[in-house]
């Protein structure tokens, strides 16, 4: 009887931990193959568009009187809704300009995914866990659709360079110095 709880433990073990790396997502560098949706018509002047979406489950397990989550926060970039206008690009620097923008936009969902992982890691719920870590999500994830907006607007699309820059030089000091996850 001991031999099995000894093995299911270990195997429990093995399982938990490949949840965990599970959630250990790598940065993704958008290339042109990213974005096979179809173009919008109705664009407006919209050059490309970048769909990321942000699958969020977790399970609970009870810790000195309170909750603790094991989260599986996974970051999606959907290439069969991210499209590019290709009958817009006119040069391969126009193509590298807007490759750089729409990262920026890969970059903003990648901050969040990371920032939920860390949250939910750190965070000791109640028995009211399901509502507190919605909560949560809700909380990080409106915090980075508004960054998304910023973004766009403070660069007009990437049409205002300064900003652009100056957003390019945001996202890499955001990615130097991201905090090691579950910290």
């Amino acid at each position: 009887m001991n031999l099995r709880w000894m093995k299911w433990t270990g195997i429990m073990s093995l399982f938990l931990l490949m949840f965990n790396r599970a959630s250990a997502q790598q940065f993704h560098q958008l290339t042109v193959n990213d974005f096979g949706g179809t173009p919008r018509v109705d664009a407006r002047g919209v050059v490309a568009y970048t769909n990321c979406t942000i699958d969020f489950k977790y399970q609970a397990s009870r810790q000195d009187g309170g909750y603790m989550l094991n989260a599986f926060v996974h970051l999606a970039l959907n290439t069969n809704k991210s499209w590019l206008d290709r009958s817009r690009i006119t040069s391969s620097q126009v193509l590298a300009e807007v490759l750089k923008h729409e990262q920026g936009h890969y970059t903003i969902a990648y901050l969040e995914q990371q920032e939920v992982l860390r949250e939910i890691g750190k965070t000791r719920f109640s028995r009211n866990y399901q509502y507190e870590a919605m909560n949560l999500f809700n909380r990080i994830d409106a915090k980075y659709k508004q960054m998304n907006t910023d973004y766009d607007d403070d660069t007009q699309h990437m049409t205002n360079r300064v900003q652009q820059h100056s957003w390019d030089v945001y996202f890499q000091k955001q990615l130097q110095f991201m905090p090691e996850e579950g910290l």
